[in-house]
């Protein structure tokens, strides 16, 4: 106990605790730090998230902004403590209903509502939303926790529990639904061994600026607590991380020059408490500061201030897909529209800063952190370190929310350095704003499209460009100038079209991969003029995107034929939808005159992995001498259900009952490279794995039994029963031999889908697998105010084969989220928006009614016919909106979001 501490008494859920703690401190560090209490997040400390969300005397309350000392002689519950029936009945709906997905929010979520339900045992959907409107989910959409807290008293579905063989197509409940909704998952901050060691970065207060060090040792001498101070000259390997290793350029620690405000150039190590305490301000670093571009126009002149020497006019990469004539086309097209439109930074805001911690494990470094590519991880932190990858092992913790910026390398390097420079356990926990300084956003874009069309509404040609600002660093820039020419002229059949795109360095954040590598800031331009072209044909809108849909047998611009396409369906399966809010809109209308209602409508294609690479994914399927049956998958689950979606394909492949199959991993020690979790790819690509390698082991366990296709499996305890007809046969495990993995009868199975490069002209097969969708969004425009409400969204995709579609309706609510944000909200600007009341994303009550409609046109290159989802739903959803604006009110935003002085420039430059 020190002479600022103070002994402090308080009940939690009822049973009393003492602490010795400053009377200042947050009541989330003590009931996390002092009585272990872990599902209490912390998202922000500024009140912002709500993820650390407790009752006190039965209220909720954000403990991040309670001080300890105001809470003593009260009563505190967290969720490890809530009054266990309602607890109980509480965690049964949230997963019956799919309301928990990366599952970071879910405590905060459930103590909102349990006071809720104390008091009101049976809500409305409206008492609902009020009661959860102080805490913030980035992954869900809402809709599914607010049925599951109305459903919560009442009747709740049935279990689920298919038979064997028959778990795909199921509506079951995430296979780790569990950890999340009784708060004992295990995020990047929840864990740390005895005496670990607190890391935190000395940062750049500048965009652009040369430094030079001074004494750092005298420095860390003259305060207690400090074990190590480690700058650039402590990296023994390359210092240079990237996604893409040829164009790897960003230091773990800056050398000599920062390039981004945020960026960091040393750390410092050492007693937590004290560490925390420090004042970094006094740092010993000069600073020179240079001039500093931000946008992609600025900086991509030859007069800019250059960022890397080796790279021309801040050029980092350009696109480009060329086929037919199609300035020939335009000419001679009887209807033209032609149309610039920018987007602005996007942040991920997910609910959990970065974190993570590391150790030694004899020579071994092992880092536990939130990711979503453990194996890139590991060989990027392995480079920078200068140590073989072998000695490198990456757990992913739980992650909570990634959405792509958790692809790229954070705080890996950083206390992998700082635990061989000390030898001890260390740990780094990103503050809110080091988050959203230091992290990847969405690409800002500044596109210019032309679109002609004949008589008969028919696309005859396009044009496309775009400039897209990648910040600072490479990250997945390429990816997103490679991606945005092959999807630029969206799901319809454009015979001559040419689409280039360029990425452009700035000293903004690094931008990098965000739910979409930039084909929704390419959906809003080019989905925006087909409205326009629409009108040009006198054609209604949703009958322009029929008559011009790609159907089985097309030809892409990159020459690709297609097949099981499924835009007309889904388009198809708007149509009823259509007609009725059209009318619905016109009869509000006719009695409104300050708010006007419109429709909007727009279209995707997404091609599912990476664009014309290689792009594995490796399973491993095993059965243990004892009877278990575990599936090693290396795929990262951040929220979007990959151990439940793999292991139901896995399981229906071998044919035997999901509930006996254990999931391992991911980690680099354990589970075999399934690849990262980023463009759609592992339903279709790690899927397409466990079916291989769940087919292979059947086939030999039928080997062994000498029994046809037709037989069932069983797994038991210390054998393997397998029945046809009358006929039953068992394979003792036992009598095995036993492999290097501890497995009496394993198979392991590879799936790379068949791509091929692109050529000069962009024309190859990029993809092997395309998804589909259309979205419908029903707005209200306040014409004085210039605020949007969005009243509902329908919502067609087609999935292939909707592996779990409880699951793939999340996908669809939460995806519509973020593209809500993208439309009317989020815009990241440097310097300002770095918190989460500065930086605003939907909340509760922002979100609309979401219809979901899973269209099925199987793909044949799919697992069981199934295709990608999670970046598909968010691209046609900002366009919608933006399209029923101008259908409300006239009103055309061609910078998105939507603000409302923005509409209302937008709708006086109308008049």
């Amino acid at each position: 106990m020190t002479a600022h501490e103070q002994h402090i008494a308080f009940t939690v859920g009822g049973q009393p605790h003492a602490v010795f703690a400053s009377p200042g401190a947050r009541l989330s560090e003590v009931l996390r730090d002092h009585l272990g209490l872990k599902s209490v997040k912390v998202g922000c400390d500024a009140g912002d998230c709500g993820a650390c969300t407790v009752l006190v005397d039965g209220r909720q309350h954000c403990a991040c902004l309670i001080p300890v000392a105001q809470i003593s002689g009260c009563n505190v519950e967290t969720l490890e403590t809530a009054e266990p029936d309602l607890r109980s009945r509480l965690q049964k709906a949230f997963l019956a209903h799919g309301a928990a997905q990366c599952g970071i929010c879910t405590p905060g979520v459930m103590m909102a509502a349990m006071e809720l339900l104390q008091i009101t045992p049976l809500p409305t959907e409206a008492q609902v939303e009020t009661a959860l409107s102080g805490v913030l989910c980035r992954c869900t959409g809402y809709r599914k926790i607010v049925t599951a807290v109305v459903a919560t008293n009442r009747t709740l579905p049935d279990s689920v529990r298919p038979l064997p063989g028959a778990s795909v197509g199921a509506r079951l409940p995430r296979l780790d639904g569990q950890p999340k909704v009784d708060g004992s998952e295990i995020f990047g901050a929840d864990y740390a061994p005895e005496g670990t060691l607190l890391i935190r970065a000395v940062r750049s207060p500048h965009f652009h600026a040369d430094f030079v060090l001074g004494d750092v040792t005298a420095w860390a001498a003259a305060r207690s607590g400090i074990v190590a101070v480690m700058t650039s000259a402590d990296i023994a390997g390359v210092n240079a991380f990237g996604v893409i290793p040829p164009l790897a350029d960003q230091p773990a620690l800056a050398e000599c020059t920062v390039r981004y405000l945020g960026e960091p150039v040393a750390l410092v190590v050492g007693d937590a408490a004290r560490v925390e305490a420090l004042d970094l301000g006094d740092f010993p670093v000069t600073w020179s500061p240079r001039p500093h571009v931000l946008t992609e126009a600025e900086a991509g002149g030859a007069q800019a201030p250059q960022l890397h020497a080796h790279r021309p006019e801040n050029t980092l990469i350009r696109g480009r897909v060329v086929s037919g004539a199609p300035q020939e086309a335009l000419r001679a097209s009887a209807h033209r529209v032609t149309g610039e439109f920018r987007t602005a930074y996007v942040e991920h805001a997910y609910i959990e800063p970065e974190a993570g911690v590391g150790w030694l494990e004899g020579d071994t470094l092992v880092i536990q952190a939130c990711t979503q590519a453990p194996v890139m991880d590991r060989d990027d932190t392995a480079r920078v370190l200068g140590l073989p990858p072998e000695r490198v092992r990456i757990i992913p913790a739980a992650a909570g929310g990634g959405f792509g910026a958790k692809l790229d390398l954070s705080v890996q390097p950083l206390i992998g350095l700082a635990v061989l420079k000390t030898k001890r356990p260390c740990r780094m926990v990103f503050s809110r704003n080091e988050s959203m300084r230091s992290s990847t956003k969405r690409h800002p874009g500044t596109m210019t499209a032309t679109i002609g069309a004949d008589e008969q509404g028919k696309i005859t040609g396009m044009t496309f460009h775009g400039d897209f600002n990648t910040g600072s660093y490479a990250s997945w820039g390429p990816t997103v100038a490679t991606r945005v020419p092959v999807h630029a002229c969206g799901p319809y059949k454009t015979p001559n079209y040419r689409a280039t795109s360029r990425a452009i360095h700035t000293h903004g954040p690094t931008a990098g991969a965000f739910r979409g590598f930039g084909v929704p800031q390419a959906a809003i331009c080019q989905e925006m003029l087909y409205d326009e072209l629409a009108e040009k044909c006198a054609l209604d809108r949703l009958e322009f995107r029929k008559r011009n849909a790609l159907v089985d047998g097309d030809t892409t611009p990159c020459g690709q034929k297609l097949d099981a396409v499924g835009i007309k369906e889904c388009l198809d399966a708007l149509q009823p939808h259509w007609h009725r809010a059209g009318k619905d809109a016109a009869s509000f209308n006719a009695g409104s005159d300050d708010r006007k209602r419109g429709v909007g409508i727009a279209s995707c294609w997404y091609g599912c992995g990476n664009t014309a690479l290689p792009n594995p994914s490796t399973i491993r399927l095993g059965i243990t001498p004892a009877g278990a049956l575990r599936l090693h998958q290396g795929a990262t689950d951040i929220g979007q259900g990959a151990n439940t979606v793999i292991a139901q394909i896995a399981a229906d492949a071998l044919g035997v009952a999901i509930h006996r199959v254990e999931i391992v991993g991911p980690d680099t020690g354990m589970t075999p490279d399934c690849g990262k979790t980023s463009a759609s790819r592992h339903t279709f690509i790690t899927g397409r794995a466990a079916e291989a390698a769940g087919r292979a082991l059947r086939a030999e366990i039928l080997r062994l039994t000498n029994l046809s296709e037709a037989a069932q499996i069983i797994v038991a305890p210390g054998e393997v029963r397998v029945t046809e007809g009358r006929s039953s046969r068992t394979v003792t495990l036992s009598d095995l031999d036993v492999d290097a993995f501890g497995y009496a009868l394993r198979a392991e199975e590879t799936y790379d889908p068949p791509t091929t490069a692109l050529d000069e002209d962009g024309q190859g097969t990029p993809y092997a697998v395309y998804g589909y969708g259309a979205q419908m969004a029903e707005v209200e425009v306040d014409l004085k105010l210039g605020t949007t409400r969005v009243l509902r969204i329908t919502a067609a995709h087609d999935l292939g084969r909707a592996i779990n579609p409880l699951l793939a309706e999340g996908q669809i609510e939460g995806g519509i989220a973020q593209g809500l944000g993208l439309a009317l909200m989020e815009e990241f600007i440097p310097g300002r928006t770095e918190n989460l009341h500065d930086y605003l994303i939907p909340t509760i009550g922002d979100m609309p009614e979401v219809v979901s409609i899973l269209v099925e046109k199987p793909d044949p290159e799919g697992p069981m016919g199934a295709k990608g989802l999670g970046e598909h739903v968010l691209i046609p959803t900002a366009p919608a909106i933006l399209n029923a604006i101008r259908h409300a009110s006239g009103a055309r935003i061609t910078n998105p979001p939507a603000l409302p002085h923005r509409v209302l420039a937008a709708l006086r430059e109308r008049s």
